[in-house]
C-alpha cells in the first residue's frame, strides 16, 4: 500500500515558503497516528522544513543531490529517485508519502490511499499546492470533522483509489 498523508485548505494550498501555513496540534497528532511505525517518504525541502528525523518511522528523503546525507542513522535513507525508494521499501505493508508538492505530483499516480486533512483556513500568499484530485477515482472510506482548540474546522478523510485491489 502506498499512501499520501496531506493537509491542505480547500484551495489545495499545502505550503507557504517551504513551511506549513498553519500550526494545528490536532492535525499533527493525526499525522503521527497515520504514519507511526511506517516508512515516510519526503522531498529534501520537506525534510529540511521539519528540521529533524521523525522518530518511530524510517525517514526516506528524495534529493537530486547524491551526496545529501546528514547522518548514519538506520531510520534515515536518501534516494535520488522516488521509484527506487518505493521498490527498495516495498516489503513494508504501507509506505507514506508526506510531501512536498513535487513529490506529491510524482507519487499521486502510484498511490492507493490518501489520508487527507482539509483545513478550513484562507491562506495569503500560498506557494505550494497539492495536485488537483479527480474525485471520480477515489472513494471516501472514513471521515470526521473537528473544531480545533483555536476554532479551526478540520475535516479528516481517508480516500481509497476505486480500482485498487
Amino acid at each position: 500500500m502506498i499512501s499520501i498523508v496531506v493537509a491542505m485548505n480547500p484551495d489545495y494550498v499545502i505550503g507557504v515558503d517551504n513551511q506549513l501555513p498553519w500550526h494545528i496540534p490536532e492535525d499533527l497528532q493525526h499525522f503521527k497516528q497515520c504514519t507511526m511505525g511506517k516508512p515516510i517518504i519526503m522531498g529534501r525541502k520537506t525534510f529540511e522544513s521539519i528540521g529533524r528525523i521523525l522518530p518511530g518511522r524510517k525517514n526516506i528523503i528524495i534529493s537530486r543531490n547524491s551526496n545529501y546525507n546528514m547522518t548514519n542513522n538506520n531510520n534515515f535513507a536518501v534516494y535520488s529517485d522516488l521509484n527506487a525508494a518505493i521498490l527498495d521499501n516495498e516489503h513494508h505493508p504501507e509506505l507514506c508519502i508526506i510531501g512536498g508538492g513535487e513529490i506529491f505530483k510524482l507519487a499521486l499516480p502510484l498511490v492507493n490511499k490518501i489520508y487527507l486533512t482539509i483545513v478550513e483556513l484562507p491562506i495569503a500568499n500560498p506557494t505550494v499546492f497539492f495536485p488537483k484530485l479527480d474525485m471520480e477515482q477515489w472513494q471516501i472510506i472514513c471521515e470526521s470533522t473537528i473544531i480545533t482548540a483555536t476554532g479551526v474546522k478540520c475535516h479528516f478523510k481517508e480516500l481509497l483509489r476505486i480500482n485498487y485491489t
